[in-house]
């Protein structure tokens, strides 16, 4: 029996989501809305989604950690839990040196320590904030050790937000498994590299741990369509992504697994030579169906379930194309 749930990421406008979390609630899915942080701050939309729904579950998927200091994320990560009742999670991801040096002016080395330490200064936080506990918190990136009443915004009546990490590399991956309350596999994702690379690297961080089995979400790129034109948009889309996708050198594990590894070079001199819009033409119909799920809308749902089962829990699904509001939850509802 395949038992996944399928959660639905929301892209739109800000002023948006709002409707969009009342008709994935009002359609009493088991899904949970999930919001990533691209050219608009995910706890802005997430404040919003919180205070007109009721029981469905919202998360960062992801919101970017080494942008913010462990503090600066705290805040907002608390105060969306306590507006939702207790119904948030907090996704986070590395994202790359690149844009956390040059785009956010950012420190970045040795990621995967970072993220490691970075976990734990965030619960020490919420630990203070929801036991009176002193704040200590000191790390070879990271110290917290004041914090004031005035600026303590004080004990929740449920427990802190859990916290789910991304990852592709093995380090990180093997951090998330020993650190983390679930883990977000990348969207450039197929079913033999999360059960062969993934799963085992999560395994092997959970070891020794004593924790309880970790929730795996497999982030999932879906092409589908209302019309035949919509359905040749989608897959035109998708590739692109997955063209965009591999031209990271961060993400060229998924291809080495396959047997793309070239694909790497070739996306990656298209990038350097400016011609993005090219990079869909690299990506042939076998890479495009072992990396994406693609079909017609009323049995897409189904085959992301059939993909993943076994395997996650939960199926986040990523529409790298313009598609309305409304696809995700068709989707996730079929």
């Amino acid at each position: 029996m395949v038992t996944v749930d399928i959660d639905v990421t929301y892209h739109g406008d800000p002023a948006g989501i709002a409707a969009a979390a009342r008709a994935i609630e009002e359609r009493g899915s088991t899904g949970a809305l999930w919001v990533p942080e691209g050219a608009h701050d995910p706890f802005v939309y997430l404040t919003l989604a919180a205070t007109q729904t009721d029981r469905l579950r919202l998360g960062t998927s992801i919101a970017l950690a080494f942008a913010r200091s462990p503090m600066a994320m705290a805040y907002p990560a608390y105060d969306v839990h306590r507006l939702s009742g207790g119904r948030f999670v907090l996704g986070l991801g590395s994202q790359i040196k690149p844009h956390i040096e040059r785009r956010y002016s950012m420190p970045w080395s040795r990621p995967a320590d970072r993220m490691r330490e970075y976990v734990a200064a965030l619960r020490a936080i919420w630990d203070s904030w929801q036991t009176g506990v002193p704040l200590d918190f000191r790390g070879d990136f990271y110290t917290h050790t004041l914090m004031p009443p005035l600026f303590n915004p004080g004990p929740l009546p449920f427990p802190s937000p859990e916290i789910w990490l991304a990852g592709v590399g093995p380090r990180m991956v093997a951090v998330a498994g020993a650190v983390a309350d679930g883990f977000l596999c990348h969207p450039l994702l197929s079913r033999s590299y999360l059960a062969e690379v993934l799963r085992p690297q999560l395994a092997e961080g959970r070891a020794g741990t004593g924790a309880g089995e970790i929730t795996v979400a497999a982030m999932a790129m879906v092409a589908t369509g209302r019309t035949e034109e919509a359905y040749a948009a989608a897959v035109a889309g998708t590739k692109k992504q997955i063209g965009f996708y591999a031209s990271t050198p961060a993400y060229k594990p998924v291809l080495d697994h396959h047997g793309w590894g070239e694909l790497h070079g070739e996306a990656h001199a298209l990038t350097k030579a400016g011609r993005w819009t090219e990079l869909g033409d690299l990506v042939d119909d076998e890479v495009l169906t072992t990396l994406a799920v693609v079909g017609e809308l009323d049995r897409v749902g189904a085959a992301v379930r059939e993909r993943f089962d076994g395997l996650a829990s939960r199926v986040v699904l990523s529409i790298p194309y313009a598609a309305d509001d409304a696809l995700g939850l068709d989707i996730a509802s079929g």
